[in-house]
């Protein structure tokens, strides 16, 4: 259980190499969802870093239109995280030089991730089981390159082989400079309650920086999470999702005690028609448009001051748009206060 004392004496400041990540709360990587613009916007709500969508290490796939679009950086504030995922040790080093030569700053390993079609080729959470491997990656991206390499992990491949703590130690005796720990197994994929138990163990094995990361949805949550781990930052993931000044929420609240009120609506409606504005400008029109759909679904979930009907019929009839302006108009419409105050 976690416990509910407030850690008043601690600063929630993280180094990391020679970055400062203040406050030490960081956008988790998620394919499909933290490109530039999404990151750029969690930036500005009050995340300290801010971590790229993962990219391959297959070099025949480096410059795809995905590859290219993960790899964009223009705009962003340092330090750039750069996510890498792959199986090989030799080509996760050159998936890492060739990163770096593209403007990142922090290189972080995928060894948590446990969707399918990543596992099966034996890349993300599915290294867990190999733990010769582990270090042999991690041993080759450090020596690679001269910025700071984090890697992200769970806490073991199933419930029954929790090995967390070994990979950790594997980790920085490599040269690690900070390891984030989703409270989950591979086996557990996103279900069930995180468990903050095994990250408070690998707390106690470790001295480099330690990230907590899962089910941490909250101001609370997160000061929590903080207390009962020992951990040094926290990462969220999901909670951003149609949500991202949670990090602003999170960030007053470790600094002051105090819980920030929720955005008013004209705020949600600022922020979401600057993020479709984004995704416009950086995808285009056609692709633009799609991408956003997602993101206005997220956004509605989270905005409480609709009903469950309201969010229904708005989104029934915006889910096929596929104009950039109509789009976007109907969004202006359906979270203008003026539609509130008429209701």
């Amino acid at each position: 259980m976690l416990s509910p004392e407030p850690c008043l004496q601690r600063q929630y400041l993280m180094l990391l190499g020679p970055y400062p990540i203040a406050p030490a709360v960081i956008l988790a990587p998620m394919a499909g969802v933290t490109d530039r613009p999404f990151r750029s916007l969690c930036r500005r709500l009050g995340a300290g870093l801010v971590v790229s969508e993962m990219t391959t290490s297959d070099p025949t796939l480096f410059h795809t239109d995905k590859s290219r679009l993960r790899r964009d950086h223009g705009g962003e504030s340092e330090p750039i995280s750069v996510q890498i995922a792959g199986y090989d040790p030799q080509m996760m080093a050159d998936a890492a030089r060739f990163n770096v030569d593209h403007g990142a700053q922090i290189i972080d390993i995928n060894m948590g991730c446990p969707a399918k079609k990543v596992c099966k080729v034996d890349a993300g959470s599915a290294l867990m089981r190999d733990e010769p491997r582990v270090a042999a990656i991690v041993e080759a991206v450090v020596r690679a390159v001269d910025v700071p390499v984090t890697l992200k992990i769970r806490t073991g491949w199933a419930r029954a082989h929790r090995n967390g703590v070994r990979i950790a130690r594997i980790a920085e005796d490599a040269g690690i400079a900070a390891l984030t720990v989703h409270g989950r197994t591979r086996e557990d994929r996103y279900e069930g309650a995180a468990e903050y138990d095994t990250l408070a163990a690998i707390r106690e094995a470790i001295r480099i920086p330690l990230i907590a990361n899962g089910d941490i949805d909250s101001p609370q949550k997160a000061k929590a999470v903080l207390a009962h781990t020992g951990a040094d930052a926290v990462m969220i993931g999901r909670a951003a999702l149609g949500r991202p000044w949670i990090f602003r929420e999170v960030a007053h609240y470790l600094a002051t005690g105090q819980l920030l009120a929720p955005p008013p609506r004209h705020e949600v409606r600022h922020w979401l028609l600057e993020h479709l504005d984004a995704l416009y400008a950086f995808y285009g029109e056609r692709r633009g448009v799609r991408m956003a759909r997602k993101h206005i679904q997220w956004y509605c979930e989270a905005e409480q001051q609709f009903d469950a009907a309201e969010r229904a019929a708005f989104w029934a009839s915006i889910n096929r748009v596929d104009d950039i302006d109509e789009q976007r108009d109907r969004v202006d419409a359906f979270f203008s206060p003026s539609l509130s105050a008429a209701a």
